[in-house]
């Protein structure tokens, strides 16, 4: 197997950095910062980041089939027009709710946005940290962010076996996906909020984005929004 190495490519200091997708056709990463309420993008090109504001938490971003993006914002679905920093509200669902939002949505292969919404509450029973969001390679293994765990596991779907760890210099992992040119490169967000200085101290990467190389597995692409 290569050998396996982690690369801080943007020190953002994300409150919730989360839901990072690989756009192809830019060479660029997508995520969000739920928190900040910004939709952003990293351009393996230029190094550079760039974010749009919103007004709402913004929970995921997609890929639409049409071109430029969707997004879940608050309780609603959005399209994303990045060079006009345009949002245009698609639909909006629970209205009655204004304390409510999104907190996660995906694209399925036959290209149907999903979200979940904040009302379910996961508290782990044996370990400290918290699976967040995953993604799946070539293999049909299942790769996952551990949230307070500072790592991204494999596990094998269907026993349950954990196959591989990579450990990350930040406790509050949040989300992988794949990309690159080949998908062989991971990404991974994490998220600052809650940290004290004491703690931001010690982790100064904390809300950053990572790149790992050298997985030896490449991941399947996006599927794009058809609405």
């Amino acid at each position: 197997m290569s050998s396996v190495k982690i690369e801080c490519i943007a020190s953002e200091g994300y409150g919730i950095g989360e839901s990072p997708v690989w756009d192809e056709k830019e060479g660029a990463l997508l995520c969000v910062d739920i928190a900040g309420r910004k939709v952003c993008r990293w351009s393996s090109l230029t190094g550079q980041v760039q974010a749009i504001s919103v007004d709402a938490p913004v929970s995921s971003v997609a890929l639409r089939k049409s071109g430029d993006y969707v997004i879940t914002l608050g309780t609603r679905f959005a399209a994303l027009k990045w060079k006009e920093q345009l949002v245009t509200t698609i639909a909006h669902v629970e209205k009655d709710k204004p304390n409510n939002r999104f907190n996660d949505g995906k694209v399925d292969p036959a290209g149907r946005y999903f979200a979940a919404n904040r009302r379910s509450v996961y508290r782990p029973e044996k370990e400290e940290s918290i699976p967040d969001g995953m993604c799946v390679d070539t293999e049909g293994k299942l790769w996952v962010a551990c949230y307070n765990g500072g790592r991204v596991i494999r596990l094998d779907p269907e026993t349950g076996k954990r196959l591989q760890t990579v450990k990350l210099p930040v406790d509050k992992t949040t989300s992988c996906c794949f990309g690159g040119k080949d998908y062989s490169e991971m990404y991974v967000t994490s998220a600052s909020y809650g940290m004290d200085k004491e703690w931001l101290s010690r982790q100064p990467q904390a809300g950053g984005i990572f790149k790992i190389t050298g997985l030896g597995v490449k991941g399947v692409p996006p599927y794009p929004f058809a609405g």
